[in-house]
């Protein structure tokens, strides 16, 4: 017998459960146990990124076991199933991270075939590493369903000598290590109490960073993405993510109906004032193309400019994740943002209020020292900035959170390698002078393929006390755990013939955070007279599999670095099928 709250005949398992033909169907479910009530509610993909890879994802199977209890109690029936994810920490600095981009991709692209071809009618996601979080939100927008968003949560700080450390101080000790400034019984202690727990890498890196926006931007429940991994305390926002996601059903609120571009904007305003990562700015312009919204980082860096930075969190401050969430976690940073009036009260987000509805209920004030009050901020300005000029004609990205202004605007002359693997051996043999302006070439999205992250190099010349001595642009990314000056995205790529590909040893580069400016001392002819010679794009080793397909498709760092047309093409829409 059919639920009374809902239309079956509107959604779109009614293609595997209703009608005389569909008897072959019915026959698998109540294989698996399916009672009739169930088969003729609606149907509810729970995906996780489950996997033993990292500790970030070991907890996600345990919480989805309380979503699929809310989504009953819903009622609705629970399905659950599985995607990969490539944990960036593991895959750091080696081979492994050029699968890291093409995974957010790969994440959306098998959510979407999972629930296509199961015909599911709302999915609850939940993710703990930095790309299985957008590429979740990413399967949600492009599908259009009824949608729930829940971060696995963070890792708990480790505890040396009196304070509190992380796993981006075990990849600065590397740098320490080898400039003889810690011992091998040092760098062993370290590496052994840094991640104490389950959970996402604890600082504002990617992972915090976008489990920041899925709250802002309206796709998980208020304060859902701040209890530690480790807290029992998270079954309950599993519960109520299951409910939640069939009240959203009863409402037929979709997952578009919460992302629309001002959500963007409160998003991108959560990540500017808590100094989030970088990657950001490729994440949420490749969540707006899933919506058909013109979204790029230029949008997403303005917003970024005239956002006061005012969350003291690691690296470029000085509290973690669970410090965040004892402070009030992100409805208390939004409630500041609207004293500022910042935000967008109007969002509807997937409680089925809006998001100014949700920060009246917010009693909770600044403590003035995770979360200090926006009238006093950290910076008047946000922690990270967008770049433009002709070394990057499609922009670059910097995170500036903790650098004083004298730090912001750097000139030197060019370093360049055609690898990170180049630049980091450059920096283990000090191959490198104070002032040198480090530019890695060829990890672009296509040129890598894969846009890998350059925690292990950036991470070594902080080790060795140079993170202020030198800058660092590259076409690849950087972690969200980089210090120093380290600019990103620059684009276009050098696979796409960008100015990066034509830079020489010696070329003066200014970098001017302040200005958002990035230019090398060349005029437009010289530019042009390289271009003209210039031999081509480098040949990869990766000339078949999943990252010769990934490079073939995917577009410009400004864009999201997307691989499909978008919304904006879009002639079938899942939901009304």
């Amino acid at each position: 017998m059919q639920n009374s709250r809902f239309d079956k005949s509107r959604l779109p398992s009614r293609h595997v459960t209703e009608g005389p033909a569909r008897a072959p169907h019915r026959s698998y479910f109540y294989a698996m146990g399916i009672s009739e009530d169930e088969m003729h509610s609606p149907w509810v993909g729970v995906a996780t990124c489950w996997n033993e890879a990292a500790p970030c994802n070991i907890s996600l199977n345990r919480q989805a076991q309380s979503v699929k209890q809310g989504v009953k109690k819903g009622g609705g029936c629970p399905r659950e199933f599985t995607t990969i994810t490539v944990t960036d920490g593991i895959a750091m600095g080696h081979e492994g991270m050029r699968s890291s981009l093409a995974s957010r991709d790969a994440i959306a692209d098998t959510v979407e075939l999972t629930m296509r071809g199961h015909c599911y009618d709302a999915l609850v996601g939940l993710a703990g590493c930095d790309k299985s979080l957008p590429g979740m939100m990413m399967a949600m927008v492009r599908l259009n369903v009824p949608s729930v968003f829940i971060y696995g949560g963070s890792i708990l700080p480790g505890r040396l000598n009196g304070r509190d450390v992380v796993v981006q101080d075990v990849f600065e000790a590397v740098g320490q290590h080898q400039a003889g400034k810690m011992t091998d019984a040092e760098l062993d202690i370290l590496e052994r109490v840094a991640c104490p727990s389950a959970g996402a890498c604890g600082g504002q890196y990617t992972a915090n960073t976008m489990a920041c926006v899925s709250e802002a931007i309206g796709l998980a429940l208020p304060n859902s993405s701040g209890a530690p991994a480790p807290y029992e305390s998270r079954d309950q926002y599993g519960l109520a993510s299951g409910e939640a996601v069939m009240r959203l059903i009863e409402r037929n609120i979709r997952a578009r109906d919460i992302v629309t571009r001002k959500s963007l904007e409160n998003a991108a305003r959560v990540v500017a004032c808590t100094g989030g990562s970088t990657n950001a700015g490729l994440h949420l312009p490749a969540i707006a193309h899933e919506a058909g919204i013109d979204f790029d980082l230029f949008d997403v860096c303005d917003i970024f400019r005239d956002t006061p930075y005012f969350v003291n969190l690691r690296p470029g401050g000085a509290y973690v994740a669970k410090d965040l969430y004892e402070a009030g976690g992100v409805p208390v940073v939004m409630r500041e943002l609207r004293r500022a009036g910042l935000v967008h009260e109007d969002c509807i987000t997937a409680t089925g209020r809006s998001i100014g509805e949700e920060i009246d209920l917010v009693v909770r004030e600044a403590d003035g020292k995770v979360i200090h009050p926006v009238a006093t901020p950290l910076s008047a300005t946000g922690g990270v900035v967008g770049l433009k000029g002709n070394l990057a004609p499609d922009g670059a990205i910097v995170k500036v959170a903790g650098m004083t202004a004298e730090d912001q605007v750097f000139t030197g002359p060019a370093r360049v390698f055609e690898s990170e693997e180049e630049a980091f051996a450059a920096v283990q043999q000090r191959g490198y002078a104070e002032g040198d302006v480090f530019v890695i070439r060829n990890e672009g999205p296509a040129g890598g393929p894969g846009m890998r992250e350059m925690l292990a190099t950036t991470a070594a010349l902080s080790g060795q006390g140079m993170g202020k001595k030198v800058a660092l642009i590259t076409d690849g990314r950087f972690s969200g755990a980089t210090r120093g000056f380290c600019v990103g995205h620059v684009g276009p790529e050098a696979a796409h013939g960008g100015p990066i590909a034509l830079l020489r040893d010696g070329d003066m580069i200014t970098i001017d955070a302040l200005a958002g400016r990035i230019e090398v001392d060349l005029s437009d002819d010289e530019l042009a007279a390289r271009k003209a010679a210039w031999a081509g794009a480098r040949k990869t080793d990766y000339a078949s599999g999943a990252l010769w397909k990934y490079a073939q498709l995917v577009g410009g760092a400004r864009w999201g670095a997307v691989t499909h047309p978008g919304a904006a093409a879009e002639t079938h829409v899942y939901m009304d099928q």
